[in-house]
């Protein structure tokens, strides 16, 4: 016979554990790592162990105040505040399909989990970030939001106004969103026009107003690294994608060159061996490509990894870099 206390126990851990995607994808929005999302989620359970269960009398609610929390107590810290102020972050990207990704119903809630838009979070305060990932990914209300954060609900509607403006003045253009078939045409294409030195179509693949981001091959910069102008991006491209034995020897060995859908933007993946150990995304406007992402980093690979392990890769489009 089970023990009272231990059925009480399974039933408040099962109760947890059908809202822990919803938390994670909380998490993940308010920090851009799933690696600290998970970490927040896990302490939260913590707190749902050692809390008067029987007094809680929305679970859903109060867990999203306790993750919510958790996740601003993380954006305030030092050592947060070092690492993103310091130029060398960069948000952790999740393969298509990924629970934590979360609501993508609305072009609202999938933008939000771009890595645009999470890059551009950074020049939010916690607080507006919390209130904009709530109401725009969560469809909370304003009361909802004041009662989670300890605000009033006129703080609220100042810190959703500040925060859609910041947001907004970040992007150079208003959001869009490009078809499939279109994207991964463009894609192809800079991958053919990279790996075979035509400087001319990649140049013509790329916006006026081009921005090109790495973490430095895997993080040996200490700062990310940002390059501007069409000529300058596409001279960088055709350096990073030409296949030398010092860049297989450092991935690990030769790679397949995957296409994929990353935060909902288009996507290369290097695969040595079968593990990702890189990914280059692309923002697109128009059919041209207006922001190109590298990230080598191996701490914030660790779940695309996993995502990927578990994934039908299909065709490479370079079996052999």
């Amino acid at each position: 016979m089970i023990p009272v206390d231990s059925t009480v126990d399974r039933f408040d851990t099962g109760r947890f554990e059908a809202g822990r995607s919803r938390l994670a994808s909380l998490a993940y929005r308010l920090l851009g790592s799933a690696t600290d999302a998970e970490d927040a989620v896990q302490d939260a359970f913590l707190h749902w162990q050692a809390a008067d269960r029987e007094h809680i009398r929305v679970p859903e609610a109060w867990l999203t105040k306790v993750v919510t929390n958790l996740c601003l107590d993380r954006l305030r810290s030092a050592q947060a505040r070092r690492e993103r102020t310091a130029g060398a972050w960069l948000p952790e990207p999740l393969l298509d399909g990924d629970p934590m990704l979360g609501p993508a119903d609305t072009f609202e809630q999938r933008e939000s989990v771009s890595l645009a838009v999470l890059t551009l979070m950074e020049r939010l305060s916690p607080v507006e970030r919390a209130v904009y990932v709530l109401r725009e990914a969560f469809s909370h209300s304003h009361a909802e939001i004041a009662e989670i954060l300890g605000i009033s609900e006129s703080a609220s509607q100042q810190h959703l106004h500040r925060a859609r403006g910041r947001v907004s003045a970040g992007r150079r253009r208003g959001g869009q969103e490009t078809d499939p078939a279109s994207a991964r045409r463009v894609v192809e294409e800079f991958l053919a026009a990279a790996t075979s030195g035509r400087t001319d179509r990649l140049v013509a693949l790329l916006t006026d107003d081009v921005t090109a981001l790495s973490d430095g091959a895997g993080g040996l910069s200490k700062k990310l690294l940002r390059y501007e102008t069409r000529e300058r991006v596409a001279a960088v491209v055709r350096a990073g994608f030409k296949p030398t034995d010092a860049k297989r020897r450092f991935a690990g060995g030769t790679a397949t060159i995957h296409y994929a859908i990353l935060n909902g933007a288009p996507a290369i993946l290097f695969v040595p061996g079968g593990k990702v150990a890189g990914a280059v995304t692309f923002d697109l406007v128009d059919g041209r490509i207006e922001t190109v992402r590298g990230i080598a980093a191996p701490d914030r690979l660790v779940r695309l990894n996993e995502s990927w392990r578990r994934h039908d890769a299909g065709e490479p489009l370079i079996a052999e870099w």
